[in-house]
């Protein structure tokens, strides 16, 4: 049994904090917002998963400090924009070695750092690895069977958090390739966008298919070129985040690119899904990644024009659908 502090109670946070609990861990959880804490503390209920009851040994605070101190291992899982602001704030607390798993996914708007580059960077005495797969909140604080996969710098402290989050219905996977999952996570909600609007549009499974198969290969063009491996976005990170955040109304990357397509602004949009739309986030430096790395990535661009330059999202599917013709693979060479 292990002692843990979850730093950030949102539906993510709290689900993760629900399954440790189950593991007979003993859990705090922190959040920034005093009303939260005394919300959390009383109904025992987040407002954003209804019927989930969150177990009376949960320990609920506002003190970082006390959070951070009191964890043998910490579980980071605040929305990707406050990543680096809360990792500065937690960083004098932070013990030589102690182990932070990032569970949140994006990539730094004006750097182009992933989160935990970013939180290395902040916290440069920690042991930071990352959690990532297809596990929607709503789903793994319910108990559903889930398959994730954690990647750090040592098999050791891989293998360490693969215990610790480990279930019956929770499988973890471990991974070397900390980039590529950090890469396959963040990247996957800017073509979830797409899907989304292609939903709105009243369009069907063939574009659906079209979407996180091309969105697939743009993110492994991308991701290779940053250094990361092709496997690792084929699995649950890459490709099975991907499939699940495209299709399922649990995605809220999906259901803001839906009222998009609908014919809502990006604002309204996220105003209406009431929770951070992290593709949002993700598509500017999505699309400067694609710029630095000479990486071809048309859907990115496209959803970039819809969601910045006020392009008509049915303008910006036909434009896609319109482009010179092509090859599907590259790397496969005709016989004659």
């Amino acid at each position: 049994m292990a002692r843990i502090s979850v730093i950030g109670s949102g539906t993510w946070g709290m689900a993760l904090s629900i399954l440790l609990n189950s593991n007979n861990h003993e859990v705090v959880v922190w959040s920034a917002l005093p009303e939260e804490v005394e919300m959390l503390k009383t109904k025992r209920e987040h407002n954003n998963l209804p019927g989930v009851k969150i177990p009376e040994n949960i320990e609920i605070t506002g003190d970082l400090e006390y959070a951070v101190k009191s964890g043998e291992l910490l579980v980071l899982s605040v929305p990707s924009v406050y990543t680096r602001q809360t990792a500065r704030k937690m960083r004098e607390y932070v013990a030589d070695g102690q182990i932070i798993v990032n569970v949140a996914k994006g990539i730094e708007e004006d750097t182009l750092m992933t989160l935990t580059e970013q939180i290395e960077e902040e916290i440069p005495q920690a042991d930071v690895a990352v959690l990532s797969g297809p596990s929607h909140a709503e789903e793994v604080s319910r108990g559903i069977p889930t398959t994730c996969v954690t990647g750090a710098k040592t098999k050791k402290t891989a293998e360490y958090i693969q215990n610790i989050f480990m279930r019956d219905n929770f499988r973890v996977y471990t991974s070397p390739d900390v980039l590529g999952i950090e890469l396959g996570g963040s990247l996957k909600n800017v073509i979830a966008l797409a899907a989304g609007v292609a939903d709105g549009l009243g369009y069907g499974d063939n574009t659906k298919a079209a979407l996180i198969t091309r969105g697939l290969a743009e993110i492994v063009r991308l991701a290779l070129k940053m250094g990361a491996n092709a496997e690792t976005l084929y699995g649950l990170s890459g490709m099975g985040d991907l499939i699940v955040t495209c299709a399922s109304m649990h995605s809220r990357n999906r259901r803001a690119g839906i009222l998009i397509g609908q014919g809502k602004s990006m604002q309204e949009a996220m105003d209406e899904v009431h929770m951070v739309v992290e593709g949002v986030y993700s598509a500017k430096a999505a699309l400067a990644l694609s710029r630095k790395y000479d990486v071809n990535m048309p859907i990115v661009d496209a959803i970039n024009k819809v969601l910045f330059e006020n392009k008509s999202a049915s303008e910006a599917v036909n434009h896609l659908m319109t482009r010179d013709k092509s090859i599907e693979n590259q790397r496969l060479p005709w016989n004659e």
